[in-house]
């Protein structure tokens, strides 16, 4: 049965009239809008112990940290206010309130679109409260950015959304994939963008925050998700900022010799750039969720088993909807990012610039590639081998580089003239000995218990794989 979609008064309401849901409500920068959607209600002196909205930064230190200011739309500031309000709230209530509650402090903290409309609009949104009575508290936060341009409108998504969070707190925390789904409820997509979310608490030890991210790209409310390398759910705006940034997209089911490899010659080859800083670069393995789709649905099981041995080894991960190379690019371009770095293989990147992935563009192929190799970004090109024996497991063939690739007449110039200009790069000083290996070969001989799979792989992934019985591998009792 499908979930009934109240609007956001019933859904105030409704926490209004519960007795033992009470709390506090702090907001920063963009308004009392959730606390007004309680007030309008009726029956807030029941859910409302005290609401307080801190416009002046003063203020704000005072109140949220006097000694160590830092960002004020950020996740620390965001986290400050849930301590203060919460701890101020149950030390002040706790023995002296009569009936069994459920106490809650609920925090956001906003830039909404300023006066020239040149600002970035986002903020950071938070709940912490008490499952059930006498318990340990809860807490859940987000990031969202607000793509609304009119400060009204903004304010006014921040009012639903909140009183949205509030009610899914109390009513969907069993529910994880519900609890998503209900923070977009009468709200759409072109308003809010969540980039990231994060549960944790007691009665929330059960939720694997990699699986939300998943659920969030999934459900279609942000274009993309990151993971860092212990496999915590991140930011993207805070993970990529002012960072040279290295990306490698795949399936990753498994990681084997040859993607390894592009890794590491790619990031040697990053090295040398003259902007490189090994302290500001980041490295990103990027799965589209197209590649993790299962029966119709994401395998999320098979999706942890691919973050597990990439974080294993070292390695951020990124999950997307994007199926071109260039909205991929887009999607980098938004963030203050100092230099892009993309790594693909000579197959791919055929397919890359061929003008049939461009019709959808009015500009063909001349505008996908404006959107591709914008000033900051280079595309890395690892080679390919022209023939493989299966039987010796051999690369027998010539290697094939970005020279070898031949376009068409009428776009050969425009080719030349990104080699010319270095975005297009060869990957030099590659293991030839390994490009034989094929990712379908690996994970066919795994899944049917054939022996040769584990000299195609890195030993860390080779033992996990036995360890944990992954990608369909079924081990000896």
């Amino acid at each position: 049965m499908e979930r009934e979609i109240l609007n956001t008064n019933r859904k105030a309401l409704r926490i209004n009239l519960n007795s033992a849901i009470y709390g506090s409500i702090a907001e920063i920068g963009g308004g009392q809008e959730v606390a007004r959607n309680f007030f309008q209600a009726g029956g807030a002196s029941g859910t409302v112990a005290k609401s307080i909205s801190a416009y002046d930064k003063l203020f704000s230190d005072r109140l949220y940290n006097e000694n160590k200011p830092g960002r004020y739309v950020s996740e620390a500031r965001l986290c400050k206010m849930l301590d203060a309000e919460y701890n101020d709230l149950v030390s002040l209530l706790e023995e002296k309130r009569e009936i069994p509650t459920r106490y809650f402090a609920f925090a956001n903290t906003v830039a909404t679109l300023n006066f020239k409309k040149d600002n970035y609009s986002h903020g950071w949104m938070g709940m912490r409260f008490q499952h059930n009575t006498d318990a340990a508290s809860n807490e859940v936060l987000f990031h969202v950015n607000l793509l609304e341009q009119d400060t009204l409108l903004q304010q006014q998504t921040l009012g639903i959304l909140g009183v949205n969070l509030i009610f899914a707190c109390y009513n969907f925390i069993e529910r994880p994939v519900e609890f998503i789904r209900s923070l977009m409820d009468n709200l759409s997509r072109d308003r809010i963008e969540i980039t990231m979310i994060r549960m944790r608490g007691p009665d929330l030890d059960y939720v694997d925050n990699r699986l939300l991210g998943v659920q969030l790209v999934k459900n279609g409310m942000t274009s993309a998700m990151m993971f860092d390398r212990n496999g915590e759910v991140q930011q993207p705006a805070d993970m990529l900022y002012k960072k040279n940034v290295l990306v490698f997209r795949g399936a990753f089911r498994p990681i084997h010799y040859v993607g390894f490899d592009m890794l590491r010659a790619s990031y040697r080859l990053f090295k040398r750039d003259e902007d490189y800083d090994r302290d500001n670069t980041l490295s990103l393995c990027e799965i589209s969720v197209n590649n993790l789709l299962g029966k119709g649905d994401i395998d999320e099981r098979d999706f942890l088993e691919r973050v597990d041995l990439l974080n294993g080894m070292g390695q951020n991960v990124m999950i997307s909807t994007f199926r071109e190379y260039y909205k991929l690019v887009s999607y980098f371009s938004q963030f203050a990012i100092r230099n892009l770095r993309i790594v693909i293989g000579v197959p791919t990147f055929i397919n890359v610039i061929n003008k049939k992935y461009y019709r959808d563009l009015k500009g063909g192929i001349l505008e996908g590639f404006g959107k591709l190799f914008i000033n900051n970004m280079k595309v890395y090109i690892y080679p390919t081998i022209s023939a493989v024996s299966l039987d010796t497991r051999e690369a027998v063939g010539d290697l094939l580089t970005s020279k070898e690739i031949r376009f068409p007449e009428a776009q050969e110039d425009l080719y030349k003239y990104l080699i010319k200009n270095k975005k297009i790069i060869d990957i030099k000083n590659v293991k030839k000995e390994w490009l034989y290996i094929d990712s379908a070969n690996v994970l066919k001989l795994i899944r049917d218990g054939e022996p040769g799979w584990e000299e195609m792989v890195p030993n860390y992934v080779e033992k996990e794989i036995k360890r944990k019985g992954l990608f369909g591998y079924m081990r000896e009792e």
